[in-house]
């Protein structure tokens, strides 16, 4: 035993401490706790349990999270002040002054028609003449509102392909149906007429055959303005001769 002893405390000696534990050492075996290759891995430490680390206190509110996302006011989506929108008849695609421009171009035949204005699809103001229409015809003793609103129908829908074919630029339904409302003005004055006076004599068939032309050629102006067709009024004038006849039928009979 006692050279196994001797053996124990021959073998393996090291100059290796227990007060060097706090080091590493490399491959070689050599201490790195200095610096080395510059970095200083002395600083650091072992392994620490998460429940020993010391977290920093929460010193918001519970149940009062901070807001991440400040919703937008109104006033950001419509300007910084509701004075800068648009008026409600603008939007809605209804302006006074074309109207009015609109119904002297109607009433003055030889006025020049401003193709810019006219070429806009407006039917303010061809709905408030049919209806004056219809009601001129009722005051007359004529039910007639199907009948106006129907071969209104029937001629804006035929002269769209008519001016669609003659044109090179083609026309919209909306642009057609706008100017023959609008033309339509002559004929309330007619159907005025029929109310105090009667239209089956002669002067009646003369002043019937002056609003169908001022109607007719009002219409074909307007047409020939908007859509650049110089020199085909009269082919323009004829089919609108023929559908504006037709109402004044129902204003004579």
């Amino acid at each position: 035993m006692s050279g196994f002893d001797s053996f124990s405390t021959d073998f393996f000696q090291t100059s290796y401490s227990i007060d060097d534990q706090g080091q590493g050492y490399d491959c070689s075996g050599r201490p790195y706790g200095r610096q080395y290759g510059g970095y200083d891995y002395s600083q650091h430490g072992g392994f620490v349990p998460p429940d020993m680390v010391q977290q920093q206190p929460y010193m918001g509110q519970i149940y009062q999270p901070t807001q991440a996302y400040a919703p937008a006011s109104a006033q950001s989506f419509y300007g910084s002040n509701f004075e800068d929108e648009p008026p409600l008849l603008e939007e809605l695609g209804i302006n006074f002054d074309h109207i009015w421009q609109k119904t002297l171009t109607v009433l003055h035949p030889l006025k020049v028609a401003d193709g810019t204005i006219m070429n806009e699809t407006d039917l303010a103001g061809p709905m408030v003449f049919c209806l004056a229409f219809g009601a001129t015809l009722l005051l007359a003793g004529k039910i007639q509102f199907g009948y106006v609103y129907g071969i209104s129908a029937i001629g804006c829908l035929g002269m769209f392909c008519l001016l669609n074919m003659m044109s090179m630029t083609g026309v919209s339904f909306g642009c057609v149906a706008s100017v023959l409302g609008y033309c339509l003005l002559p004929m309330i004055l007619l159907s005025t007429f029929a109310i105090v006076f009667s239209l089956q004599g002669m002067m009646g068939i003369i002043l019937t055959a002056g609003i169908i032309g001022w109607c007719s050629f009002s219409a074909s102006k307007i047409f020939i303005s908007a859509l650049a067709m110089e020199g085909q009024q009269l082919l323009v004038a004829y089919p609108c001769a023929l559908l504006y006849g037709v109402f004044a039928l129902i204003s004579v009979f």
